[in-house]
């Protein structure tokens, strides 16, 4: 996966469905990977034909009857409007972040189907994809979700909301800017080989990503020199990834070909996952993995181009990716305790 990203601005074309599968760990030589399971449902933005239909038509379809738009490029989608509280902040300092989903009757939305052990999935990123959150905010009674998100550096920043309202038959990812004033200093993501680390882990990736086609996409760790055969769950599944077009920041959560504790996957070192691109260009792709009882992010910039393999980045050292994080407290189980973390 590999050149150097050029973050331009958000009139970037738009382009068709992101086709997924979840990244999920998968021993090298075992069973072949699994089709994505109905317990991993939910994190897609076609429309589905039971959820209720927006007042105003807007249900994520492309003009023109060309299928549906990637995740998180609509605030409003099927009826439901992600509306934050505040969305200008001043950065340096953490942010109080709260937000409702509105349903198609204004009110807001009190009932969800958990996905991956959560009702909400909340990503934080500023459009230079030089960071990554991924949190898991505490929603109240009356439908308000609220969060801590860490602003580090002025810019514009889009916040995802990834969910599935109770009683859809799919779920939905919405998105909304965060202005975060201060002294603006863009720069673009750095650029990663095959291999990046993060807190003395090295996270190889083989395989790449081609527009319009389904391809498979490995993730193997390590740490010491040796492979890494006991990663712990991490929302369900061995690894969580995350990818975000560069100029429009395009969501794509990938889902798993596996479950956990299935014949046919193993706690590492691979993590494999299949993806499509829905179009040419820059992609930055943040997969978690959870080692030790914490959740850590390796960060890879990479290029989807036409072909059996798209053009990678020259080999370099190993770059680092993220920092670690805390594990959850609020997880319900302690085998899948995991944590919001910040990169």
């Amino acid at each position: 996966m590999n050149t150097a990203l050029k973050i331009t601005a958000f009139t970037a074309g738009l382009a068709a469905v992101f086709g997924t599968s979840y990244g999920i760990g998968h021993a090298t030589g075992g069973t072949s990977p699994k089709p994505s399971t109905a317990t991993h449902a939910g994190h897609t933005s076609a429309a589905a034909p039971s959820d209720p239909a927006s007042p105003d038509g807007d249900d994520g379809a492309v003009p023109g009857g060309g299928g549906h738009l990637p995740g998180g490029l609509q605030i409003s989608e099927r009826g439901y409007t992600l509306s934050l509280s505040d969305s200008y902040v001043t950065a340096g300092a953490p942010v109080d972040l709260r937000f409702r989903i509105l349903g198609a009757d204004g009110r807001p939305v009190t009932a969800y189907q958990p996905a991956h052990g959560k009702e909400l999935h909340l990503i934080v990123a500023p459009r230079d994809l030089s960071t990554f959150q991924h949190l898991h905010p505490t929603r109240a009674a009356d439908g308000t979700w609220r969060t801590t998100a860490a602003v580090p550096a002025a810019g514009e920043y889009r916040v995802f909301a990834d969910f599935t309202p109770a009683g859809a038959s799919q779920g939905l990812t919405l998105g909304a800017d965060l202005h975060a004033a201060g002294d603006l200093r863009p720069v673009p993501p750095a650029e990663t080989g095959r291999t990046v680390t993060v807190d003395g882990y090295r996270v190889t990736l083989t395989g790449d990503l081609v527009p319009g086609r389904s391809t498979r996409l490995g993730l193997a760790v390590a740490k010491d020199g040796r492979p890494v055969t006991d990663l712990q769950p991490y929302l369900g599944a061995y690894g969580h990834l995350v990818a975000l077009r560069a100029g429009d920041l395009a969501y794509l959560h990938v889902h798993p070909d596996g479950e956990t504790g299935d014949a046919g996957t193993e706690p590492g070192p691979d993590i494999t996952f299949t993806t499509t691109a829905p179009s040419r260009g820059g992609y930055r792709l943040f997969l978690d993995f959870r080692h030790g009882d914490v959740v850590r992010t390796a960060a890879f910039t990479v290029t989807a181009a036409d072909g059996p393999a798209n053009a990678s980045a020259p080999a370099t050292p190993a770059t680092p990716a993220t920092s670690s994080a805390p594990s959850d407290p609020s997880a319900s189980a302690p085998a899948e305790h995991d944590g919001d973390h910040q990169h």
